[in-house]
């Protein structure tokens, strides 16, 4: 393991423990968990290693294989703002874990990836593999629940990034071949076994090649333009409604949105109905998996890939490409273009039959419309994984 490599070179000696991950993919589901919707998700196979020991002087100090500088900060004084660098997630996991815990034990360890960053939630994975390393040189013992609330708050609130807590919640709760069907209003949630009667799967991982940011994205003004467009429900309909944050589609029944809808700016229809209509395709492709219909629960992937691009409007052109490839492939059940973190990428469930023809067909096709994208383009198979071990 490289993480473990690059710590002996530069400490020499050995780590003392190595925490993991996993990354996450989320067929169906998405842009609803930051406004109370349900999600379906799987842990991967993949995902997120800390070699790591404690300091005994408070002081963090943290590489990444990914990311160039060396990050350092005490335990007891974390900038109040973000520096704007890679490690702002793992100092927003020490401020939150800080104001609940007492915090007396730094550490410096070495993060690595086991795949390239992008569309996964590379940032969940290593703000709670950071927290649990973290909690152990502290002697802290952290629930599931509690793990996934204080890694959903540091970025939300250290980092801010408008996220729900579905990627923390596919990466702590899941389960290999159980599908993760949560819904983020309660935190109530199901794991749904594989059927005996499905079809074998698989996962592709399809890497884009690109790089930009998720807070410098256009990510936090779709949370808010979906919000916008509820609190004028709530007014178009007469219901009592608080604060702008505190609007959340959930809490306003299809039917207002069915009758009201043509009275939303454009823009905020479109949010409002990639919302509602995705709630609906999760609740089907949750009743899809318990029946074992892989092909009906990919079309259902499918389908939400197509209202990402036309109705939440997002996407480079380079990963509606990417989807639109995969949607004319044999063998590919169904998927969907995922991640505005620092690179993106499209999932995809397929049919391990058609594996090698699958990944030489995609990637003929996409690096013909972008020939400038070979070698950082890539492919990756993956099988479902549990979540984080505590």
């Amino acid at each position: 393991m490289q993480s473990i490599t690059k710590y002996q070179e530069t400490y020499h000696r050995d780590p003392e423990a190595v925490a993991f991950c996993p990354y996450r993919i989320c067929p169906i589901g998405a842009h609803s968990d930051h406004n109370l919707g349900k999600i379906t998700g799987l842990a991967i196979d993949k995902g997120i290693h800390i070699a790591y020991s404690p300091k005994h002087n408070g002081v963090v100090e943290m590489m990444s294989l990914q990311f160039p500088k060396r990050a350092q900060w005490h335990i007891a004084s974390v900038p109040d703002k973000k520096v704007g660098d890679w490690a702002d997630y793992l100092r927003g996991a020490t401020q939150v874990l800080g104001n609940k815990y007492r915090l007396q034990m730094g550490l410096c360890g070495v993060i690595e990836g086991s795949l390239p960053i992008g569309g996964l939630s590379s940032s969940a994975a290593v703000t709670i593999a950071f927290l649990s390393a973290l909690c152990k040189v502290n002697g802290i013992v952290l629930g599931k629940q509690e793990l996934i609330d204080i890694a959903y708050e540091a970025e939300l609130t250290y980092v801010g990034v408008s996220i729900g807590k579905l990627d923390q919640s596919c990466e702590v709760l899941g389960q290999k071949d159980h599908l993760l069907y949560l819904d983020t209003k309660d935190g109530s949630y199901e794991l749904i076994p594989r059927p005996a009667t499905m079809k074998p799967w698989k996962i592709a991982i399809f890497f884009s090649g690109l790089e930009h940011s998720l807070a410098g994205s256009k990510f936090n003004m779709r949370v808010d333009e979906l919000r916008s467009g509820v609190y004028a429900l709530q007014a178009f309909a007469g219901m009592d409604y608080g604060k702008f944050q505190e609007a959340n589609a959930r809490n306003v029944p299809r039917e207002i949105y069915e009758q009201y809808k043509n009275r939303l700016p454009a823009p905020w229809a479109r949010r409002c109905e990639h919302w509602y209509t995705e709630f609906e395709r999760v609740e089907k492709g949750a009743e899809a998996w318990r029946r074992g219909d892989i092909e009906a629960y990919g079309r259902l992937s499918f389908e939400s890939g197509w209202s990402s691009i036309h109705n939440w409007e997002s996407g480079a052109p380079e990963q509606i490409r990417l989807y639109e490839i995969m949607t004319q492939t044999d063998g590919i059940y169904g998927g969907r273009f995922s991640g505005a973190g620092f690179k993106g990428c499209c999932m995809a469930l397929i049919d391990p039959a058609y594996e090698e023809e699958i990944s030489r067909k995609v990637t003929d096709a996409y690096l013909s419309s972008f020939p400038y994208l070979k070698g950082k383009y890539d492919v990756f198979i993956c099988d479902s994984a549990d979540g984080v071990t505590l």
